[in-house]
């Protein structure tokens, strides 16, 4: 009986690592796609619609100050900038100051959102900036995204197209020397930007945005509900992709790849912050999250060399299944995201790669996550705010 359980296990481990080959070698696929579309793409091209650029804040992320300095240095003819906070003493406040400071000349506003119109302040805040927002084309990013001075052009640009209705970029995660940091900006490196890859080219397109770069018109927003039918869900960038993609509206993933400065994550930090992600794309995409499963390849191929006493065939299914996880990690980290910082790490990536395991397999079993330090319930992608 013993014997039947760890065969039943060593067969699911086996077609695990199959799967999992099969899912890299989609994933080298789209990231060639990709690549080609970036060169082909047409630089040449200048929007000049005025934009609204709205950034809400909370306290202060690794390398704020320049990030926020690459905004003001836009090869753009006519934006905005407008910060919002929701605390009156965030330290935020004090960088916008000094950054008004130093680009007199740049439209840059700083909003103290006072209302509270749901679980999440950040969307709070941005359904109140909207309405001090001038222009009818909008971008909204998060306060550690840097980006290059051809950034809003090149973003911008699909959106003279009236049937695409967002345009959202890939990110690259900048380390600092803490384990889980770099755990971090290898999993975004070579395993969450590739998973997009494959998205846009299994749906043929993408129907949701990333939180590093939202770009889209004010009407599409009018016609979703607004930022106001978006304050309780914890992903906001999903769902504003999702409803505008139901308006019949492409969304497209921009060639432009940005930068995104992460904190000095502890170990406990880093798994919060997993489980967190993990259950938002558990509760936006359920079928296709419970289907991450099989894209768990290199833990799957240690499983069956593990259940079958080191078989020869094992240990070629593991040299196999390692060999094309770190070409994956090559192409789409320094590649596509031309992560500085990737190929130091690639050592690693056995370690992330179960703890990425790990991760899913827990966030099945609850609906509690934190947030900014904040606990919160999480039901049907909706925040509920609870104890700690």
């Amino acid at each position: 009986m013993v014997h039947q359980a760890l065969k039943i296990i060593e067969t699911l481990a086996v077609a695990g690592a199959v799967s999992g080959v099969a899912y890299y070698a989609l994933c080298l696929w789209s990231a060639v796609r990709f690549l080609q579309a970036r060169k082909a793409a047409d630089k040449s091209v200048r929007p000049t619609q005025p934009v609204s650029i709205l950034k809400p804040l909370r306290g202060t992320d690794p390398e704020m100050y320049e990030s926020f300095r690459s905004h003001c240095l836009q090869d753009y003819p006519e934006y905005e900038i407008v910060f919002g906070v929701s605390d009156a003493n965030d330290p935020a406040i004090q960088l916008i100051e000094q950054l008004k400071t130093e680009f007199p000349q740049r439209a840059i506003t700083l909003m103290v959102c006072r209302e509270n119109l749901g679980a999440n302040t950040k969307v709070s805040n941005l359904a109140q900036m909207v309405r001090e927002a001038r222009h009818e084309y909008l971008m909204v990013n998060d306060s550690d995204i840097r980006v290059e001075p051809d950034y809003l052009r090149r973003v911008l640009a699909p959106l003279a197209d009236p049937k695409v209705g967002l345009v959202t970029c890939l990110y690259c995660g900048i380390a600092n020397a803490t384990l889980g940091a770099r755990l971090e900006s290898l999993g975004i490196s070579t395993d969450f930007c590739a998973g997009v890859l494959v998205a846009q080219t299994v749906e043929n397109g993408i129907r949701f945005g990333l939180g590093s770069t939202l770009a889209f018109r004010r009407r599409d927003l009018q016609a979703i509900g607004g930022f106001e039918a978006l304050v309780d869900y914890l992903a906001d960038d999903y769902q504003i992709g999702s409803r505008i993609a139901t308006l019949g509206l492409k969304v497209k993933l921009s060639d432009v790849v940005v930068d995104t400065f992460l904190p000095r994550y502890t170990l406990r930090g880093f798994f919060d912050h997993q489980l967190r992600w993990a259950r938002t794309v558990r509760d936006s995409r359920f079928w296709g999250y419970v289907g991450l499963g099989l894209t768990f390849g290199l833990p799957w191929a240690a499983l069956a060399l593990i259940f079958s006493r080191g078989a020869a065939w094992a240990w070629a299914l593991l040299a196999c299944t390692a060999a094309i996880r770190l070409v994956v990690a090559i192409v789409v980290g320094k590649s596509v995201l031309q992560d500085r910082q990737v190929v130091r790490s690639l050592a690693l990536i056995p370690v992330r790669d179960v703890l990425a395991l790990l991760v899913w397999i827990v966030s099945f079993a609850g609906h509690r996550i934190v947030w900014r330090g904040d606990h919160f319930s999480l039901e049907n992608g909706k925040l509920k705010r609870i104890s700690s």
